[in-house]
C-alpha cells in the first residue's frame, strides 16, 4: 500500500478561473442599504497576508438566504448572498453587501491563502449581535469575530491567521 499523499497548499496560479466582474459587490454599492464590509487578513507574524482569497455569505436585511442564481453574474439588481474577494498588496479586502437581519446576524465566511492545505471557515458578527455560538466562546474569542462599525457605518473586521488575537475559525 502506498503511503498517503500529504496536503498541498495553493501555488502560483491560485487566482485562476475564481475572479469574475463585481465579485465584490453583492449589491450594487449606491443601492439602498449597501453597506462596505473591510478589513486586513494577517498571517501569524502580523504582516498582511497580499494574495488571500475571501468568501462571504450572508441573509438579507429580513433575514432570508437568498436561493436567487446568478452569483457569478451581477444584474446590479439581485441580491445573491454571495461575494468573493481578493486581497490587495496591502492584504486588504472589501465587499458591498447588505447586513443581514433576522437572527442570522452574521456573514459566513472563507478564507484560502497561500501556506494553507485547506479553506479556514469562521463568521463576521454585526457590532452588538449575540447567539448560542457567540454566548459559548471566552470573551477575547468572541471579539474576534464581531466587526466594528465605522463613523461612516462602514463595518470593519480584520482576520487573524495566528498568533495573537487569532480569528476563531470552525471546523467542519
Amino acid at each position: 500500500m502506498l503511503d498517503p499523499t500529504a496536503g498541498q497548499t495553493v501555488g502560483p496560479f491560485f487566482a485562476y478561473g475564481t475572479a469574475y466582474p463585481k465579485m465584490h459587490e453583492v449589491v450594487h454599492p449606491f443601492s439602498p442599504g449597501a453597506v462596505l464590509l473591510a478589513g486586513t487578513v494577517y498571517d501569524g507574524d502580523g504582516n498582511p497576508i497580499p494574495d488571500a482569497m475571501i468568501e462571504i455569505w450572508g441573509a438579507d436585511a429580513d433575514g432570508h438566504v437568498s436561493r436567487a442564481r446568478g452569483a457569478f453574474r451581477r444584474d446590479d439588481h439581485t441580491f445573491t448572498g454571495f461575494g468573493r474577494s481578493f486581497t490587495t498588496d496591502e492584504g486588504r479586502y472589501e465587499f458591498w453587501t447588505r447586513e443581514p437581519g433576522g437572527e442570522a446576524s452574521f456573514f459566513a465566511a472563507i478564507v484560502y491563502a497561500r501556506g494553507l492545505p485547506d479553506k479556514l471557515h469562521t463568521r463576521i458578527y454585526l457590532p452588538g449581535a449575540t447567539d448560542a455560538f457567540l454566548s459559548s466562546l471566552a470573551e477575547d474569542e468572541r471579539a474576534t469575530l464581531i466587526a466594528t462599525r465605522r463613523p461612516d457605518g462602514s463595518l470593519h473586521h480584520d482576520i487573524r491567521l495566528q498568533g495573537e488575537n487569532e480569528t476563531v475559525f470552525l471546523v467542519f
